[in-house]
C-alpha cells in the first residue's frame, strides 16, 4: 500500500511538472519562450511547479467541489440543460424555482460568485488581499426598465462603493457597473438608434448629446437602425438627465473612496448608448494622474480594434487619460442570432482564433500606448497565450507593478493558475467579484456558462491541477 501511494504521488508530481513547465512557468518565472524571444530569467519566490503552493489554502472538500463544478461547466449537455432550466417557464413555479435556486447556490453560485451581499464579498476581498490579489466588486444588477428600479439600483451601487472604505486600502481595484441597471433599457435602445443615425447622416442633430469620444468606426455594425428614428420626447430627455445624475453620483462616490469605476460592455443593440455614457462621463471626471473611468471593449467584435484606436487618439488630443478594459465578449449567441434575423453578417469574428488575434492586437496596441503616454489598461483574459504575450511585452516595455498603468483580471472561480502565475511574476492582478442574491445573479451565471461552453484551456488546467492536488493529499491519508 505504501509503495502504491508513493508511486501515485511520484506520477502525480511528474505529470504536474510537465503541465506546469508547459503552461504555468512562462507566466511565473519569465523563462525562455522561443515564440516570444525572451531571454532566460529566473525570479526568486515565484510559483513554478508547486501544486501544494498553488492550492495550499483550499480545503480538500472545497477543492473537490470546485473540481466537479468546473467539470460540469465543461460539459455542453450540462450547460444546455442548465441554461434551459434557468430561462424556462418552470422557474415561475415556486417549488421548482426553490429547488433550482438551492442547487445553484450549492454549486455554481458558491464557485463563481463572491456572496449574496457586500459583507460577504468584502470577506472574499480580504482573503484575496492576503494572497496578494485585488478584487473588482460587481453588484449583479442589470436591465432595469423604469426610473424607480434605476434609483434603487443606484443606491445599491453606492452602498457597494461605500463598503470599500472599511476594506484594506487598494484591496478593491475597481467597482463595476452596468449602465442597463441605472438607465431604462428602452431608453438605451432609443439613444443607440439615434447615435447610429447621426453617424450615418452627419447633418442629423442630437440636441441632448454631450461631448464624447468617437463611438463608431467605419466597420461598426449599423444594421440595428435602418430608418430615421424619432427624436427623444420630453419625458425621454428627462429620463436621460436622471440617468446622467445617477452615473455622476456613482462616480462621485468612487472618487471619495479612491476606487476607479469600470463600466461593462453589453449587446451591440445598446452599446452605442453605453459608450456615450462612458465617454461623456470620462471627459467630465477625468483626472490628470490616473484613469477614474474604464470603458470595456469586446474583442470578439470585428470593429473593436478600429473603434479602440479612434477613441484613444481622440482621448489623447483632449489630454484625457483613457481607461480601457479589454475582454473577449459574452453575448456571442445573441449577437449572431440578431444579425441573422435581419439578414446581415454577424458582427462577431468568424473563428475563435480571429477573436484571439484581435484581443492580442488590441492588447499590444494599448500596452504600447500606456507605456509611452497617458492611459490605463485592464487585461481581462483567461487565455494563457494572451497572458504570456502581454506579460512579455509589458516586461519589455518596463510596465510591471504600476497599478495605474496595467492590471490583469480573471473571473472569480476561474483561471486560478493564471491568476497566481501573473501575480508571482510581479503584475497587479484582480479577481472579478460578482455578488448579490442568488436569483439576481442567475443571468450572470447563464452568460458564464454560455461564454465558457466547452471550457477554456486555463480552466482545463485548473481542473488538472486540482485533481493532482487531491491525489497528492490522498497519498498521505
Amino acid at each position: 500500500m505504501a509503495i502504491s501511494r508513493a508511486s501515485s504521488l511520484s506520477s502525480s508530481k511528474q505529470l504536474l511538472h510537465s503541465l506546469s513547465s508547459r503552461l504555468i512557468r512562462p507566466l511565473s518565472t519569465y523563462p525562455a519562450v522561443s515564440s516570444l524571444g525572451l531571454a532566460e530569467k529566473h525570479e526568486p519566490g515565484l510559483v513554478s511547479d508547486d501544486v501544494k503552493g498553488l492550492f495550499s489554502s483550499v480545503p480538500t472538500g472545497k477543492l473537490l467541489r470546485s473540481f466537479l463544478t468546473l467539470k460540469m461547466v465543461a460539459s455542453e449537455p450540462v450547460v444546455d440543460l442548465g441554461t434551459w432550466v434557468m430561462t424556462s417557464r418552470l422557474m415561475k413555479t415556486a417549488l421548482f424555482r426553490e429547488i433550482v435556486v438551492g442547487v445553484t447556490k450549492a454549486t455554481f453560485f458558491d464557485h463563481f460568485v463572491a456572496g449574496t451581499n457586500h459583507e460577504e464579498a468584502g470577506e472574499i476581498v480580504k482573503m484575496l488581499w492576503n494572497d496578494g490579489l485585488s478584487g473588482m466588486l460587481d453588484y449583479g444588477l442589470e436591465h432595469a426598465y423604469d426610473n424607480v428600479s434605476c434609483d434603487l439600483n443606484m443606491e445599491a451601487f453606492v452602498k457597494t462603493i461605500e463598503s470599500t472604505k472599511s476594506l484594506p486600502q487598494s484591496s478593491v481595484s475597481a467597482a463595476v457597473v452596468k449602465i442597463t441597471a441605472i438607465c431604462p433599457v428602452d431608453l438605451l435602445k432609443r439613444m443607440s438608434d439615434l447615435l447610429r443615425w447621426e453617424y450615418k447622416e452627419k447633418s442629423f442633430n442630437l440636441p441632448w448629446k454631450m461631448n464624447t469620444l468617437p463611438i463608431f468606426s467605419d466597420s461598426s455594425p449599423l444594421y440595428h437602425t435602418l430608418h430615421e428614428p424619432e427624436a427623444l420626447n420630453s419625458q425621454e430627455e428627462k429620463d436621460l438627465e436622471l440617468a446622467h445624475q445617477r452615473l455622476n453620483k456613482i462616480i462621485q462616490k468612487c472618487q471619495e473612496a479612491l476606487v476607479p469605476l469600470v463600466i461593462d460592455a453589453e449587446e451591440t443593440l445598446i452599446q452605442p448608448a453605453i459608450d456615450y455614457f462612458t465617454y461623456s462621463a470620462a471627459i467630465v471626471h477625468s483626472k490628470e494622474d490616473s484613469a477614474m473611468i474604464y470603458g470595456t471593449f469586446q474583442a470578439y467584435l470585428k470593429d473593436t480594434k478600429e473603434r479602440l484606436v479612434c477613441a484613444k487618439r481622440a482621448a489623447d488630443k483632449m489630454g484625457l487619460r483613457m481607461g480601457v478594459k479589454l475582454v473577449r465578449g459574452a453575448y456571442l449567441s445573441t449577437e449572431s442570432q440578431v444579425a441573422a434575423s435581419l439578414g446581415y453578417d454577424s458582427p462577431i469574428h468568424s473563428s475563435i482564433q480571429h477573436t484571439h488575434d484581435c484581443y492580442n492586437d488590441c492588447a499590444s496596441f494599448m500596452l504600447n500606448e500606456v507605456a509611452t503616454g497617458p492611459g490605463s489598461l485592464v487585461l481581462a483574459t483567461h487565455n494563457f497565450e494572451s497572458g504570456k504575450l502581454a506579460a512579455a511585452q509589458a516586461r519589455d516595455l518596463g510596465i510591471g507593478k504600476d497599478r495605474q498603468k496595467l492590471q490583469f483580471a480573471q473571473l472569480y472561480g476561474m483561471a486560478e493558475a493564471m491568476t497566481y502565475g501573473l501575480k508571482n511574476a510581479g503584475f497587479q492582478v484582480s479577481k472579478y467579484l460578482p455578488f448579490g442574491p442568488v436569483e439576481q445573479i442567475m443571468p450572470y451565471l447563464v452568460r458564464r456558462a454560455e461564454e465558457n461552453r466547452g471550457m477554456l484551456s486555463t480552466s482545463s488546467l485548473d481542473r488538472q491541477l486540482m485533481k493532482l492536488r487531491r491525489a497528492d493529499s490522498a497519498s498521505f491519508w
